[in-house]
């Protein structure tokens, strides 16, 4: 008998979470930098909604029940672990990026909170294919829900959910949509994982598979997050290829079918002639120089003001070089030593890993990122492309912010831990395919639609 368990409720419960503390944050999204800086500055304390606090104590109860209920059946069948390799340097990774720095860091804390993301970090490692597709299909039901709802309140709560105040987007005056999510990004990298989901999952409708395609690239539209565009067309290109790529290269060389080879070293000669025009004649390297000296340039090559976080960050890793600062990195109080509000982390994975946890914690992320970047690779086919677009997000992702921090379970984790859902459940499906047919096994297929 096969046991469903309940560990797909977690994901909408996590987004249900964040949705419901915005809700009754009562936020001016238009004031959330002044707010913060007030923040940092002792002149405003930041109280969560009282019903928050029993909210999060049931969705804990959840995460805990759920992944205990999964990791036990897994042990008690005595089932073969998906991936050895993906559960044990995972299982490093929390230790040398969450427990090594809360303990020996410069500035040690311990929480109970800390535990939760390795108990549902290892109960997603242990996924099969029935827990992937019941726990991608609530993430996609959920997420869309999750937009959604921000878009119902932009009528009744403007500022709520937008930034009218925004300036820096490409269409001036035009809102900038934070919905439901902490920040804008945020909001954008959800809104282009729903779609990656979407694609690999459609709804049986056909009516409410375009209406949550016109959703979701609305919402990832007017959040105007260029990195969630970006990363949506690295990943979207990402998947075609890996869809449609080894029937393009047969025809290629096929001699029954010239054309289509034609046509390919033909676009092929096109682009190289375009560099080159745009190098030798159009002289892009000075229109690049001459870009980077305006304000706008300037924003870009800096990263946004992202340098000066980076080189404090940098500082405290030179500082703390073993275990890192700790855990209190980027805290109020942090953030107000520095001058920095708007520092809430390192706006990159490596520093902000090398600053927090030290050299230890930056040896096991490399680690754990190229285990992630191998089985993303290897299961890219079986998974019809998903493994290696949500991987390609989260390093796109990592160079100006921190997707893989393990000291909570808030939105944050929602595409990591689905990546390794993806993964496990790949490698579980192709153990088992070697069982049932020893001599030649099978590359595991990927359900596609509910």
């Amino acid at each position: 008998m096969i046991r469903k368990g309940f560990l797909h409720w977690v994901f909408p419960a996590m987004l249900g979470l964040a949705a419901l503390d915005i809700l009754l944050s009562g936020r001016d999204l238009t004031q959330a930098y002044l707010e913060l800086a007030k923040e940092t500055e002792g002149a405003l304390e930041f109280t969560r909604h009282p019903v928050m606090t029993w909210v999060q104590r049931g969705v804990s109860l959840l995460l805990i029940a759920a992944s205990l209920e999964r990791i036990i059946n897994q042990f008690t069948q005595q089932k073969q672990v998906p991936s050895a390799a993906l559960t044990g340097t995972f299982v490093l990774f929390w230790l040398t990026t969450v427990a090594m720095p809360a303990l020996f860091g410069a500035h040690m804390k311990l929480s109970h909170e800390y535990g939760y993301s390795l108990l549902l970090g290892l109960a997603v490692t242990l996924s099969g294919p029935l827990d992937r597709d019941r726990i991608l299909g609530a993430a996609r039901d959920g997420l869309f829900v999750f937009m959604l709802a921000g878009a119902v309140l932009v009528p009744v709560n403007p500022t709520l959910v937008l930034d009218t105040t925004y300036s820096q987007g490409l269409i001036p005056g035009l809102p900038r949509f934070g919905g439901l999510a902490v920040h804008p990004v945020g909001m954008g990298m959800l809104a282009q994982v729903a779609l990656l989901l979407l694609w690999a999952r459609p709804f049986q409708r056909r009516w409410l598979n375009m209406a949550a395609w016109v959703l979701g690239l609305a919402v990832l539209f007017v959040a105007q997050s260029k990195t969630a565009w970006l990363a949506l067309l690295i990943s979207a290109c990402c998947m075609l290829m890996v869809r449609r790529a080894p029937g393009s290269m047969q025809r290629v060389g096929d001699p029954r079918d010239s054309s289509y080879g034609v046509v390919m070293l033909f676009v092929l000669i096109l682009a190289v002639l375009a560099v080159l025009f745009g190098v030798l004649v159009a002289d892009v390297p000075d229109m690049i120089d001459d870009f980077l000296s305006t304000p706008e340039g300037a924003q870009i090559a800096t990263m946004t003001g992202r340098d000066r976080i980076w080189e404090v960050a940098l500082q405290e890793w030179r500082n703390h070089p073993v275990f890192g600062y700790g855990p209190l990195l980027w805290d109020p109080e942090y953030r107000q030593a520095i001058a920095m509000p708007y520092a809430t982390h390192g706006h990159n994975q490596m520093i902000d890993t090398l600053a927090r946890c030290g050299t230890v914690g930056a040896i096991g992320l490399t680690l754990y990122a190229l285990v992630l970047m191998g089985l993303s690779m290897r299961y890219a086919r079986a998974t019809h492309g998903l493994s290696l677009a949500l991987f390609l997000t989260l390093a796109l992702l990592s160079v100006s912010e921190v997707p893989l921090v393990l000291t909570g379970y808030g939105t944050e984790l929602f595409t990591h831990l689905l990546l390794v859902v993806v993964l496990g459940a790949a490698a579980a499906e192709r153990h088992r395919q070697r069982r049932t047919s020893p001599v030649k096994p099978v590359e595991p297929t990927f359900r596609t639609a509910t």
